[in-house]
């Protein structure tokens, strides 16, 4: 994991690779309880049998599942010392270039895109690429924007 000391050493890093969080396996379990906090029960998610002669062969996690697991994988790449706190601002672009059918490994890499100054803090943005274990197309791609309040 980096560790930065401060936003003004988080601000030399921009451009760079941040580096990639574990390998997390995406279980049914988690997609039936994520289907059951949305209210999206599609077959193609729950499922099992009627999936298995589907488009995937098996049920697949919702595309907002995996959105969702960003802030959970970012932590393992890095943190940054001596703010007050971080808050998701937003995010600027979401793609789900390929599924991720259940019991796939995931993991996500983070590109510092920019870190700029504003009202109330830092607005920090950064690529989150969150790619499966042996799959030829990232799984999601995010540009997150956070607000680092000193």
């Amino acid at each position: 994991m980096k560790v930065f000391q401060g936003v003004e050493e988080l601000e030399k890093a921009v451009g760079t690779h941040l580096g990639h969080s574990d390998w997390c396996t995406v279980t049914q379990r988690q997609i039936d309880l994520f289907a059951e906090a949305t209210g999206d029960h599609q077959w193609i998610h729950v499922d099992a049998e009627k999936a298995a002669q589907g488009p995937f062969g098996s049920t697949v996690a919702h595309g907002y599942l995996t959105l969702s697991m960003i802030p959970m994988l970012m932590w393992q790449i890095y943190t940054v010392e001596g703010i007050r706190m971080g808050v998701n601002y937003g995010l600027n672009k979401v793609r789900f270039p390929a599924p991720v059918p259940v019991g796939s490994r995931v993991r996500a890499g983070v590109e510092l895109v920019s870190v700029t100054a504003g009202t109330g803090g830092h607005q920090m943005v950064a690529r989150v690429t969150i790619e499966r274990d042996g799959g030829d197309k990232p799984v999601c791609v995010a540009e997150t924007v956070s607000v680092l309040a000193s």
